[in-house]
C-alpha cells in the first residue's frame, strides 16, 4: 500500500528523519511540504532537494499575509516557485476566523498568489476558514484552468465541495475526519467523489484518533485514509490507491518521478 501525505510541515518536526523513517515504514512515500512564509518556503525547497519522495510548495499563509509585500518579497518567492522541486503554490488563502492579517491584505496576497500559480501553471494549496463566500467569489473570477489546486484540510459541506469541484479543485481530508464531533466532515466526504480527494496530516497539527494530543506526523495519514475508507464503505487499499493517484495527477504532472 502506497500513500501520499499531501500537506505536512516537515520543517516543524523536532526529528524530521524519524518522521520520514516511520512514514516510509507504513507506505507513505510521497510528502508535500508547503511554505507559510518566504523563509518556510525556502526550508520546504531545501527538504525536497535533500530527500527523494518529498515535494515542495511555496507560499504565504493568510496569517502571515500582513508581512508580505508583493513588490519587495514577490520576486524572491517567484524565483523559489520556479525551482524544479516545487509542485504547487501554497499554503495560501483566507482565514476570517483568526484575522491575524487584515482581510483586505489577505485578499490582496491571495490574488497575487493565484496569479503567480496561473503564470507558472502550478496548482494552489488553499487555506479556507470562515471565508467560503469570499473564497468562491475570488476563485470564480480567475480564468478556468486544468488542475487549479486543492482545498486543504477540508471542513466545509458537500454542497460547498461540489462548487469547489465545479471550479476544478480537489478537496483534501485531514485527521479532523476522525474527530468525534466531526460528523459534518464525514457527511461531506460521503457526498463527494473519491476521485477528487486527497488525504493529509497537516503535521505537526491535527493528529487523528488514536493519536489525539500528540504531535501529528506523516505516518498517521494512514488513520485518515482508514476513516475515509470507512465513511465511503471502501477498502483502505482502494482509498490509498485512488488518493495517491489523485496526488500524482495534480502535483506531479511536470516533475520528477518517484520510486515505490
Amino acid at each position: 500500500m502506497i500513500l501520499a501525505d499531501s500537506h505536512c510541515h516537515l520543517y516543524m518536526a523536532e526529528n524530521p528523519a524519524g518522521w520520514l523513517e516511520r512514514a516510509r515504514a507504513v507506505g507513505v512515500t510521497r510528502l508535500l511540504v508547503p511554505g507559510t512564509t518566504l523563509e518556510d518556503s525556502r526550508r520546504a525547497v531545501s527538504a525536497a532537494r535533500e530527500q527523494e519522495g518529498i515535494f515542495a510548495a511555496v507560499g504565504v499563509h493568510p496569517h502571515e499575509a500582513k508581512d508580505f509585500d508583493p513588490d519587495q518579497d514577490g520576486p524572491g518567492l517567484e524565483q523559489l516557485a520556479r525551482q524544479r522541486e516545487v509542485v504547487a503554490v501554497g499554503e495560501v488563502g483566507l482565514d476570517f476566523h483568526y484575522d491575524h492579517s487584515p482581510r483586505e491584505k489577505q485578499v490582496e496576497v491571495l490574488e497575487w498568489m493565484l496569479d503567480l500559480a496561473a503564470r507558472l501553471s502550478l496548482p494552489v494549496i488553499l487555506h479556507n476558514r470562515e471565508s467560503s463566500a469570499e473564497m468562491l467569489a475570488i476563485l470564480s473570477r480567475h480564468p478556468p484552468r486544468d488542475g487549479p489546486g486543492v482545498f486543504h484540510s477540508f471542513t466545509e459541506s458537500a454542497e460547498f465541495g461540489g462548487k469547489a469541484l465545479d471550479l476544478g479543485y480537489l478537496v483534501s481530508f485531514s485527521g479532523m475526519i476522525t474527530f468525534r464531533a466531526a460528523d459534518n466532515i464525514r457527511d461531506a466526504a460521503r457526498g463527494l467523489p473519491l476521485d477528487r480527494m486527497l488525504v493529509e496530516t497537516d503535521a505537526p497539527f491535527l493528529a487523528p484518533v488514536p493519536y489525539r494530543g500528540k504531535p501529528n506526523e506523516p505516518a498517521f495519514v494512514v488513520e485518515t485514509a482508514r476513516k475515509l475508507a470507512e465513511v465511503k464503505g471502501l477498502a483502505l487499499e482502494e482509498v490509498a490507491s485512488e488518493t495517491t493517484a489523485n496526488f500524482e495527477r495534480l502535483f506531479l504532472r511536470t516533475t520528477r518521478t518517484v520510486a515505490g
